[in-house]
């Protein structure tokens, strides 16, 4: 049964809660809910942990306040971490998983933090979205133009190419993205301009960081990983062969690695 929490600045974040054991907070990226991570709660709850899948503000079944900020996301975490006993570890995906980081960063009794690409731009071969974008995208938006904020996200913010944007357009899922494009300046605040690696924050965490790149992703995404491997003081990258940035779709994959760490 879904519940709720109140958020320090009185919004309410909605999440359902799978098992009974240790408590982790499953963090989504851009475009997506807490049915995107549901599979994994279920892999973990059958694991002896207790998995916790939430909607970020502004999606499902959780409110959203007039002005974003990504310290209310922040505090929609403590809230959620409060009310499962005071500490948590937690997981998050893409975009998702730099706002564990920042959890983390900022002292939230966080006892674990995995995460699994982020996208962080540290190579060259891959050029960083424009300071702007985050800009462009609300005109967007204002303009109540979202299939062109969500092809601009992709394209810039995501780096997809052309043909993959077709494709997805032309699928059921481009009209879910749609019904989220609200909710990607969230996103773009939380990676930053550029999507830079914020190393200086990074080094503030103390909680073990195990990153997760996928063996048949793109190599720039990898290498953002291991990069924030490298940046937190317990910081190990691993690859997960075989799987690539839309791992959710394959939640058992993950399973060995999550609950090792975890554990």
């Amino acid at each position: 049964m879904t519940a709720t929490v109140t958020s320090a600045d009185g919004t309410s974040i909605a999440f359902d809660s799978i098992g009974t054991g240790v408590p982790v907070i499953l963090v989504g990226g851009a475009v997506n809910d807490r049915t995107t991570v549901a599979g994994l709660a279920t892999v973990l709850g059958d694991a002896g942990f207790r998995a916790v899948a939430y909607d970020r503000r502004g999606r499902g079944d959780s409110g959203d306040a007039p002005v974003y900020e990504v310290a209310r996301e922040v505090e929609d975490l403590a809230a959620l971490i409060s009310h499962v006993g005071g500490s948590a570890a937690l997981f998050g995906h893409s975009s998702g998983a730099i706002l564990a980081l920042e959890a983390a960063s900022q002292g939230l009794p966080v006892t674990k933090v995995a995460i699994y690409e982020p996208p962080f731009v540290v190579v060259e071969s891959r050029p960083s979205p424009g300071d702007d974008l985050v800009t462009r995208v609300r005109e967007l938006i204002s303009a109540d133009d979202r299939d062109g904020a969500v092809e601009l996200f992709l394209t810039e913010g995501v780096g997809a190419p052309p043909q993959q944007i077709a494709g997805m357009k032309a699928s059921p899922v481009w009209g879910w993205f749609a019904a989220l494009a609200h909710t990607l300046p969230y996103d773009l605040e939380i990676c930053g301009p550029g999507n830079h690696l914020p190393a200086d924050r990074l080094a503030k965490i103390d909680a073990p960081v195990l990153a997760i790149g996928g063996g048949n992703g793109e190599a720039w995404i990898r290498a953002a990983a291991e990069a924030v491997a490298a940046a937190v003081p317990n910081g190990r990258y691993e690859t997960l062969e075989g799987q690539d940035h839309g791992v959710l779709h394959h939640p058992e994959s993950l399973r060995g690695l999550l609950v090792d760490f975890l554990r």
